[in-house]
């Protein structure tokens, strides 16, 4: 068991330094030697851990899991998931990795599981390296103002929790571009999400969402955005100047009308892509359903007429 332990903490400081594993390169990285001291205590691994998900019974004392992968998605970053059936917590030994680039706390989505955590800690703030955070499916309720200050963030995923309210500070993520807040208990669109200029994909499905702030129009980059499930009543003409969107979902809404501008999101091509636009389980009439599913051209076709209609 000692040469099995000994090759694979190797293993896992190799992966998690990205560069070589000498005993001169260890003794240097005080990241390294945090790792050594979380994972050592609580988990024995098996040889092959590094490549594979694959572990040894962490026994009854052991209430955490830590590890490293080789992660073909993120090859060569430093990333740390954690992960256990009982999760209320970060641990705190975690804020020392200040050199952390991907932190996962989410259970694998094919286990149908949700973790506790209830809050992330203001000590977030201390991992200002991180460029993707996972923590979707936990319990959530509160985010700390110091997510702000993760001026490294690419990647936020927030999904299946119990956020009613996002802090200001959130639209300080300047470089995020992705951000999943599916299933949460959000009323609106906060103004905050405005601000981040470099969003390509925003997924606000199954929340208590009713209205859209004009603010939008500022998310200039956004391509797919997810709005399915929500008590939407209108939508403002400001969604019209995001011409870079190929992906709107806005099925299972209130929506009676659109925008007379929508014909113009021209990217919205049903043509080649039906799934591009959503509207089931609308009560459309300003256009009705069948107009919708002629796709932009259709819709432009139909606000140009009624417009004629009005004017003669």
């Amino acid at each position: 068991m000692v040469a099995v332990w000994s090759r694979a903490v190797v293993s896992l400081l190799l992966r998690f330094c990205s560069s070589s594993g000498s005993n001169e390169r260890y003794q240097k990285s005080p990241d390294l030697k945090i790792m050594y001291s979380v994972v050592q205590p609580l988990f024995w691994w098996d040889i092959d851990v590094v490549t594979s998900p694959r572990c040894a019974c962490p026994g009854p004392d052991a209430p955490w899991r830590y590890l490293t992968e080789q992660d073909p998605k993120y090859k060569g970053k430093k990333k740390l998931k954690i992960s256990d059936r009982e999760l209320v917590s970060v641990p705190t030994q975690v804020f020392a990795l200040d050199q952390l680039q991907i932190l996962e706390m989410s259970p694998e989505r094919e286990s149908c599981l949700r973790y506790q955590m209830e809050l992330l800690p203001k000590d977030i703030s201390r991992l200002r390296n991180l460029t993707c955070l996972y923590v979707d499916s936990n319990n959530l309720k509160k985010i700390p103002a110091e997510i702000g200050t993760l001026s490294c963030l690419e990647r936020l995923t927030l999904s299946n929790n119990s956020l009613s309210s996002l802090p200001a500070e959130i639209g300080a993520l300047q470089r995020l571009q992705s951000l999943h807040l599916a299933n949460n208990s959000l009323t609106e669109l906060p103004a905050a999400l405005c601000q981040l200029r470099s969003l390509t994909f925003l997924d606000m499905s199954d929340n208590k969402i009713g209205r859209i702030s004009p603010c939008i129009r500022h998310l200039k980059k956004l391509e797919t955005l997810l709005l399915l499930f929500n008590s939407l009543e209108s939508l403002p003409e400001d969604v019209c100047l995001l011409r870079s969107l190929h992906t709107l979902w806005l099925g299972n809404n209130h929506l009676q009308s659109l925008p007379a501008a929508f014909g113009e999101l021209v990217n919205l091509d049903w043509g080649y892509n039906y799934c591009s636009c959503n509207f089931e389980g609308n009560p459309l009439e300003s256009p009705p359903s069948e107009v919708c599913s002629r796709g932009p051209e259709g819709i432009r076709d139909y606000f140009l007429s009624l417009h004629r209609i009005q004017r003669d």
